[in-house]
């Protein structure tokens, strides 16, 4: 394989919250990068494409790159289900646009995927197990990974399948469609409510390690799908309890309630992959990634703040006094002025 200098990536879904940090990541080992994604920009090295619109991705091909990152999707259980025909447009016939045109450059793929297409009735988050998700996120990205390993299987296509389990980043986007992580960090800065799964456990992995997986992922000489996480498992009212506490909000806030049945109560990856094929292990512990993401939500919160308060101050009118020398007040005629359009004598 050739050294990072001489490698050339492709970066889709490159305005991401996982995409703009990996991009950062791999300019800072040497690769030349061209980054392409939905959202429009330009900008040298940016290709606007739309992987359900494959032609667009043509001089991204041209380009000569010697591994894709595929990360375009539509991201996330609730959003997925609400747009269930975009998601699997996007996530199914979308990516297998992209795979045609890899094989078509004869370039190598990092596929990924997401920790969600093992589903509550998995026996475990194990790679070798049978998925059975239980929405139409895991359900697309399940699809697409059979996608992939057909390709390696019948054309010979170079790839490799990251699934990555609960990436968070203190910069991300911020709504409801979010991770809990965000949202659990968000509302407690506003002083909102939050709502935490009774029994529900994760393990968190901060952006900045899981871009270093993901790079190592394109060094795997064979086809394989790994899995990437964090081996500290945390319940997730732990956590809400530490997120409140860093930003002082009270107590009242926080309240447990009865998980949905769709949602994988306990996500405990089995990791030994990261270990044995990307020589990965995580840098970032929870309690610092809690504090930069409260860090960052407080701040945020307090901007919001000042402008709302900014917006409802009242606005005074001088009196006539306070014009100054020589300055007359604009007083409203009581007719409104007939506008000219014209004589018609």
């Amino acid at each position: 394989m050739k050294r990072h200098e001489s490698m050339r990536a492709l970066v889709i879904g490159s305005e991401g919250n996982i995409g703009k940090p990996l991009v950062s990541y791999l300019k800072s080992m040497g690769y030349a990068v061209l980054e392409s994604d939905i959202r429009p920009r330009l900008r040298p090295g940016y290709v606007v494409a739309d992987i359900t619109h494959p032609l667009d991705l043509l001089p991204a091909f041209d380009w000569g790159p010697d591994v894709v990152f595929l990360l375009a999707a539509v991201v996330g259980r609730t959003t997925a289900e609400q747009a269930g025909s975009l998601a699997m447009a996007t996530n199914v016939a979308g990516i297998n646009n992209v795979l045609q045109l890899c094989k078509r450059a004869e370039c190598m793929c990092v596929f990924i995927s997401t920790s969600e297409i093992y589903g509550p009735a998995s026996e475990s988050m194990d790679e070798t197990a049978v998925p059975q998700p239980a929405n139409r996120y895991g359900l697309s990205k399940w699809l697409a990974e059979q996608m992939v390993d057909y390709e390696v299987r019948t054309s010979g296509l170079r790839a490799v399948t990251v699934r990555p389990c609960m990436v968070y980043d203190e910069m991300e986007d911020v709504g409801e469609h979010r991770s809990a992580m965000i949202r659990f960090a968000s509302n407690l800065a506003h002083g909102r409510p939050i709502e935490v799964h009774r029994g529900s456990a994760r393990s968190w992995l901060h952006v900045s390690d899981a871009v270093r997986a993901i790079e190592a992922a394109a060094r795997v000489e064979s086809h394989a799908v790994i899995n990437i996480g964090h081996p500290e498992v945390v319940p997730m009212i732990e956590l809400a309890e530490n997120i409140r506490i860093e930003l002082g909000a009270d107590t009242s806030l926080v309240s447990t309630v009865p998980p949905p049945r769709d949602v994988t109560l306990v996500k405990r990856p089995s990791l030994e992959r990261q270990c044995s094929l990307l020589g990965f292990e995580p840098h970032m512990d929870l309690q610092e990634g809690v504090r930069r993401v409260c860090t960052v939500q407080r701040r945020l919160a307090a901007s919001a703040a000042r402008t709302s308060a900014a917006r409802e101050a009242p606005v005074s009118t001088p009196g006539i006094g306070e014009l100054g020398d020589g300055a007359r007040p604009v007083l409203a005629s009581a007719e409104p002025r007939q506008q000219k359009m014209g004589s018609a004598r």
